[in-house]
């Protein structure tokens, strides 16, 4: 039996993705059911990858879109056990928080 994971995200993340194109939000949403279906490694996404800071955080992030400027997002594994993801980036590479 496959449980979904929960994607949740902040309310930052609500406000920053007011900010962005119609293309780069429906990334968002791909990305958003790739993770709740599949969890928190989001294999075949460009530029997957873990991001290392913090001991004990498992911190992810991947491209939603490439060029000038390339959009990212990234999200933080909450709780393993209870399968609880929360996006906290979504934007600009640029500022992104890594």
């Amino acid at each position: 039996m496959n449980i979904n994971w929960s994607v949740r995200s902040t309310k930052v993340v609500d406000k920053q993705a007011e900010k962005l194109s119609e293309s780069v939000i429906l990334q968002l949403r791909f990305l958003f059911m790739d993770l709740v279906s599949k969890g928190p490694a989001a294999l075949g996404w460009p530029n997957y990858g873990k991001l290392y800071g913090k001991k004990g955080s498992d911190k992810r992030h991947c491209h939603l879109q490439k060029g000038k400027p390339t959009y990212v997002c990234c999200w933080e594994v909450i709780d393993k056990k209870r399968k609880i993801i929360e996006v906290y980036y979504v934007g600009t590479h640029e500022k992104a928080p890594y």
